[in-house]
């Protein structure tokens, strides 16, 4: 008599590919899923997030029914609900009697952590295997980074690219070159022709969950509707056709850009859908290289689309694993301010921080530039508390899970790490936002003027950030010129832009 297996099969591991799946046997494992309340709100997630989630999970749930598993479903509703993992594998043992518990590494530490206690706890035997969706496991990664002082992204990519083969002409890179980044910044125009992400309309199951999460919490931040997001591996399939055939050709020149009224010019959005399982990374790349191939996208398109993937995506999750949990208490330049009350409302003066966070409430999405170098920007140069602008992030976004939120928020986007992830603190004044957007043309502040009232805020910030904590950043060679340029400066100048930025400090209160 072979024995019996149940498998915990998690929101974000939405793929029939996955290893504790492809481990199982459907005659006679049992696979649970299960809406817990303390993943929901473990921080207050956007309203639109739980709702794609448990969607997401209903469809795929009837997908594996519908091939023939047995599926043991617990709703949030569940009077009986235990709400949380532990508690919900409790009442599952009691309810099927297994011989082991079968999982797939899910993607937080916490709830890894959790599961490790599990073998004791229940007196079963637990597996916990390797997430394999990921290209590059984390024994490789721990290898790659083994004896090396800095862990960058460049050189991983280049190494990833040669393991994919992806744009890749032998063991060269296709056109010569590993980065076409330098062409990828150009400022959009508005075009009345912009495309926009497919819409879904949502089927009755997702309906109900959309009552549910409406219910339930209705407290949390961001608007629920219109909910237009894909819940099925077709409907994602059918955005990333959508993208390659309408939006690939021009991402890479403008994945930089930023425009009020076109909240995701030629970008994908196919993030949540690779990061919730309903896609995989793997063959969304290849699609992007096919595409260029037969000379329907640009090398700079498809070469920076798959930079973030196999790039990006899998340097960050390599990051996480081993540098947690003290990861997560990273905090280089000491910040301790409170996260402006803003970022929940999007209820302020300065017009680019008012289209970034209107649109996170509105969409549970905004492109990688409003976050890094708007909103990120923003809360680095007044020194907010990195532990509270990771929670924001993690909140806000339906793409958002710790695994890949927490480095880039902490390392790329705070410098909380000091230095691990980028080579310089992401830190730029109003130019940069005014090159790269039309935000500035519509704002109270004039982002020509370096100081006084009118002001720009992010001008004077600028420099007092780096006053601030010039202790821990003078060293540092990439910022040598912009302290010689402060260093150059009379004394009133000087006194002038920290007499502006502590104006604007004291007005965040």
């Amino acid at each position: 008599m072979h024995s019996r297996s149940l498998i915990l099969v998690l929101g974000d591991q939405l793929s029939p590919s996955l290893s504790s799946l492809k481990a199982a046997d459907p005659s006679r494992d049992r696979i649970l899923m299960v809406e817990v309340a303390e993943e929901a709100t473990t921080v207050r997630h956007h309203k639109k997030k739980i709702a794609f989630l448990f969607a997401a999970m209903h469809h795929f749930a009837k997908g594996l029914e519908d091939a023939g598993w047995q599926v043991d479903y617990v709703v949030l509703d569940d009077p009986e609900n235990a709400g949380s993992f532990t508690g919900e594998i409790e009442r599952a043992i009691r309810r099927h009697k297994p011989d082991r518990i079968t999982v797939t590494e899910p993607g937080e530490w916490r709830v890894r952590a959790a599961m490790e206690t599990w073998q004791d706890r229940f007196g079963l035997p637990v597996e916990i295997l390797e997430d394999d969706r990921s290209l590059c496991t984390r024994d490789a990664f721990a290898a790659w980074a083994e004896g090396r002082k800095q862990l960058r992204m460049e050189y991983f990519y280049r190494d990833m690219r040669r393991q994919t083969g992806l744009l890749m002409e032998g063991d060269k890179p296709e056109g010569g070159k590993w980065n076409f980044d330098s062409e990828n910044r150009k400022p959009a125009k508005a075009d009345l022709f912009m495309p926009q992400p497919p819409r879904f309309a949502p089927d009755e199951t997702t309906r109900e969950v959309l009552a549910l999460v409406a219910e339930r919490f209705g407290e949390h931040f961001g608007d629920l509707e219109p909910f237009w997001f894909a819940v099925t591996a077709e409907q994602a399939e059918a955005a990333l056709n959508h993208f390659v055939e309408n939006l690939l050709a021009h991402f890479g020149d403008y994945q930089d850009a930023m425009l009020t009224d076109q909240r995701f010019l030629y970008h994908s959005v196919l993030s949540l859908y690779i990061n919730a399982g309903l896609l995989d990374p793997l063959a969304v790349c290849r699609r992007v290289e096919a595409a260029y191939r037969a000379g329907r996208a640009p090398l700079n398109a498809a070469e920076g689309f798959i930079r973030q993937i196999i790039g990006w995506r899998e340097y960050i999750r390599g990051i996480y694993w081993p540098k947690m949990p003290d990861y997560a208490e990273e905090n280089f330049l000491g910040a301790d301010r409170a996260l402006p009350g803003f970022y929940w409302t999007g209820e302020t003066d300065m017009a680019c921080l008012r289209a970034a966070i209107t649109q996170t409430k509105e969409e549970a999405y905004a492109h990688h530039i409003q976050r890094l170098m708007v909103t990120g920007n923003f809360a680095m140069l007044v020194g907010v508390d990195p532990a509270q602008v990771h929670e924001w992030y993690l909140a806000v976004y339906a793409d958002a899970y710790e695994w890949v939120e927490l480095p880039n928020v902490l390392g790329m986007s705070q410098f909380a790490d000091g230095g691990l992830l980028g080579s310089k603190p992401y830190a730029a004044s109003g130019n940069y936002i005014n090159k790269m957007s039309d935000y500035c043309g519509t704002c109270r502040f004039d982002v020509k003027q370096k100081t006084g009232d009118g002001a720009c805020p992010f001008n004077p910030l600028y420099w007092d950030f780096l006053v601030r904590n010039e202790k821990k950043l003078r060293g540092n060679p990439r910022l040598a010129q912009v302290y010689r340029t402060w260093d150059r400066m009379s004394a009133e100048k000087q006194a002038e832009y920290r007499n502006s930025a502590a104006r604007v400090l004291d007005q965040l209160g």
